[in-house]
């Protein structure tokens, strides 16, 4: 919901849908009216999609900005490429516009996450994120996150993961080793 819902019933809706023949995530706001939704405007399109590694949590920060994770799509590579959407966490505001402080100049808030889903801010409003590290049977199952979220940094997938250090990547503030947690969300 829209920080000014109560006056605005405006909601924001991430999704995936095709285009083109391709599988894409988009973000739209809708306004809730009595018989339902109604004047769906495209936030953000064009965020690659996949069965697996979609991302897609929601959230207005206390700068009144929006914030969206978004999945690798099941192509790691993806996480580190900054022309690709998938696998970051994209900041806009409620039209959509890109802020003029972001790292970038576009939707690209921070990169290199693997399949980030839970978005929260501290009491002195630092951005907290989870993301899911590898699942399976092998030495690296596991490796789930949770990340301090700084403007510009890279989260280091699929370079590094879990406690793994490499120069210009973030390494995460707590990691699961190979314990799967699966965080769906965090909160404060």
């Amino acid at each position: 919901a829209h920080p000014d819902f109560a006056s605005n019933n405006q909601i924001y809706l991430y999704y995936t849908t095709q285009k083109d023949g391709q599988l894409v995530n988009r973000v739209v706001r809708y306004l809730l009216t009595p018989s339902g939704l109604a004047g769906d405007k495209i936030i953000i399109d064009d965020i690659p999609a996949s069965s697996i590694h979609n991302g897609g949590y929601l959230a207005f920060g206390p700068d009144r900005l929006l914030y969206v994770t978004t999945g690798d799509a099941n192509q790691s590579n993806l996480s580190q490429d900054l022309a690709s959407l998938a696998g970051k966490i994209l900041r806009v505001d409620a039209e959509g516009n890109i802020p003029s402080d972001n790292p970038y100049g576009n939707a690209i808030y921070s990169y290199g996450h693997r399949n980030p889903q839970g978005l929260t801010w501290d009491s002195q409003a630092n951005l907290w994120a989870t993301d899911h590290g590898p699942s399976g049977s092998g030495s690296d199952s596991g490796q789930d996150e949770i990340n301090l979220i700084v403007a510009g940094q890279n989260y280091g997938w699929p370079n590094i993961m879990g406690d793994q250090t490499q120069s210009g990547m973030q390494s995460p503030a707590l990691q699961s080793g190979s314990v799967t947690w699966a965080p769906a969300g965090i909160l404060y």
